[in-house]
């Protein structure tokens, strides 16, 4: 396997030209010039030729969107919708799973986003339980615990695969297995795992997956997508509908037999079309490539920081992805993200609300976050580090 130009890559990315350094992939990712010029293309379309008008072809670059989300996912192209953002697009899904009934038990790991657990809410309010899975040794979540776990009471098992809050990589193959072999629905946030990590569904034994698109896939804002595995479509009825999601016929209306009885007839064509652009470069270059410069960058940066006074990590696993979470001792983690940023280096931060299971259980209430992309380079490395020596001391 050859390894990534970076340097082309970074001279494709309007961001890398800025001298800015950027690992906040884990929020937002750098896009290319080629995803921005697709953007704009396509809005200078509707400008100019009418936005309904343009709509034919935004309509084709969608499809390739969506062709091309399935290759990534070795997923049928049929299985794919669209959404605006990874939290909406987990929601309909959940939401269509139909009326929660006292009793009922949803099984998560400690790790869940919480914007999944907050959608939760309705279930608890029918009277359905939330219980988290426990973890093993290594704070990874535990399959054997979950089989003990089994009873006909379980209806849906949630793993936020790769968590918002530290490199943890979840098993999620295995947890997969376990659902499929007692026929229990299993999603997947995938939110930080597409465009970083392989990702097959039919490996996965998954029914639900979902990601947003601005994170590794280095898509704009305001686009996620969502897998449904085909045979568990018929058991998902989706709460909002209009004329594409149900489209008319003689008999009246009636939801699309694929994933896009998820969709509606409003979106913006020049915003999945720079998807669509971004799924394409993803997939020229290959994911494996990608996630083997992401881990060896990662790596790099978690033994420096590791030998470093003033910084404690928490990463939890044996295997760890390219989302490193830290602390700088005498910093709130809100406060080194400001501080940074002045010096055009930027990082994430997240507080107890994003994964609050685990942060309750660790006692965190915040952390900082280095999250890598395969543009980032040893110089930005030493940047970095750099701007947390010198405001340590």
């Amino acid at each position: 396997m050859s390894p990534l130009d970076v340097q082309r890559l970074r001279e494709a990315t309007p961001g890398c030209r800025s001298g800015l350094v950027h690992f906040n992939t884990a929020g937002a990712a750098l896009p290319s010039q080629a995803t921005l010029d697709t953007i704009i293309e396509q809005l200078q379309r509707e400008a100019c030729d009418g936005p309904m008008e343009a709509s034919e072809h935004g309509a084709i670059l969608v499809e390739k969107a969506r062709r091309a989300a399935g290759q990534l996912l070795n997923a049928p192209t049929a299985s794919i919708a669209f959404a605006g953002s990874g939290s909406t697009a987990w929601s309909l899904a959940f939401q269509a799973l139909g009326r929660w009934q006292p009793g009922d038990r949803i099984l998560v790991g400690r790790h869940e986003w919480g914007g999944n657990l907050a959608s939760m809410e309705l279930a608890v309010q029918a009277g359905a339980r939330i219980e988290v899975i426990p973890c093993d040794e290594t704070g990874a979540v535990c399959p054997v615990a979950l089989e003990a776990m089994i009873d006909a009471s379980v209806k849906l098992i949630d793993l936020t695969w790769l968590p918002a809050n530290g490199g943890l990589i979840n098993p999620a193959q295995a947890i997969g297995e376990v659902a499929r072999r007692h026929g229990i629905p299993y999603f997947i946030d995938a939110g930080q795992a597409v465009g970083q990590v392989p990702v097959d569904v039919q490996a996965l034994h998954c029914d639900v997956l979902k990601s947003a698109g601005r994170k590794h896939l280095r898509g704009p804002r305001g686009t996620a997508l969502l897998y449904v595995r085909p045979d568990f479509l018929a058991r998902l009825n989706p709460a909002q509908r209009d004329v594409f999601s149900a489209p008319w016929s003689a008999q009246g209306f009636g939801l699309r037999n694929d994933a896009r009885r998820f969709e509606t007839s409003e979106t913006s064509y020049a915003l999945f079309a720079g998807l669509g652009n971004a799924l394409q470069e993803l997939n020229q270059l290959g994911i494996e490539r990608v996630w083997d410069r992401v881990r060896q960058t990662s790596e790099r940066i978690r033994e420096t920081l590791r030998q470093t006074p003033g910084i404690s990590l928490h990463d939890l696993g044996t295997s760890q992805s390219g989302l490193i979470a830290f602390n700088l001792a005498g910093w709130d983690a809100f406060e080194l993200k400001r501080r940074l940023e002045l010096k055009r280096i930027n990082i994430g931060a997240n507080d107890v609300a994003y994964t609050p299971l685990d942060m309750q259980a660790r006692g965190l209430a915040s952390i900082a976050r280095i999250s890598v992309s395969p543009l980032n380079t040893d110089q930005d490395i030493e940047r970095l580090m750099a701007a947390l020596r010198e405001l340590r001391d």
